[in-house]
């Protein structure tokens, strides 16, 4: 575990890291008209570098050896993974709004065991208000795939 522990702290110490480095050519001090661009990322960076020494510190001073994951606890982790996994390849090929559909139409009935009544509704209409919001209101283009161009958009 603590392997598993040091690795994620290193990762995020990194990316901590860029964002101080990027936050300090935005500019961290204090404008005519308020705070400059990299003064709240800077700050935040610096918080999650500092968190991370101590996670890190704290790693290091564990004694004895745990199991980072089980295989009973990985199961779960996988009935997560998998199915979000092909969500994202899916998006590619079919478009974000009928990959969601189709994600969340699976996930329900398989994870939460729903009703098919309440799959089929709520796997239309999610992604369906959700083209509304960004394609109509807020006018962001998401992925699309053919069904998308067959209606026009």
């Amino acid at each position: 575990m603590r392997l598993a522990e040091l690795t994620t702290v290193a990762a995020l110490m990194l990316l901590g890291g860029l964002v101080l480095f990027d936050a300090v050519r935005l500019g961290i001090g204090w404008g005519t008209d308020g705070p400059q661009s990299g003064f709240f990322p800077f700050w935040l960076a610096l918080i999650m570098v500092v968190i991370c020494v101590a996670i890190a510190v704290r790693a290091e001073r564990r004694v004895g050896a745990t199991q980072f994951v089980s295989r009973r606890q990985l199961g779960p982790v996988l009935k997560v993974l998998g199915p979000a996994v092909f969500l994202v390849l899916l998006t590619q090929l079919i478009g974000l709004y009928v990959a969601s559909g189709l994600y969340l139409g699976f996930y329900m009935r398989w994870v939460g065991r729903h009703r098919w009544a309440t799959v089929v509704v709520l796997a239309i209409a999610i992604p369906a208000v959700t083209f509304v919001v960004f394609e109509r209101w807020f006018l962001v283009p998401m992925p699309k795939g053919p069904l998308e161009q067959w209606l026009g958009y």
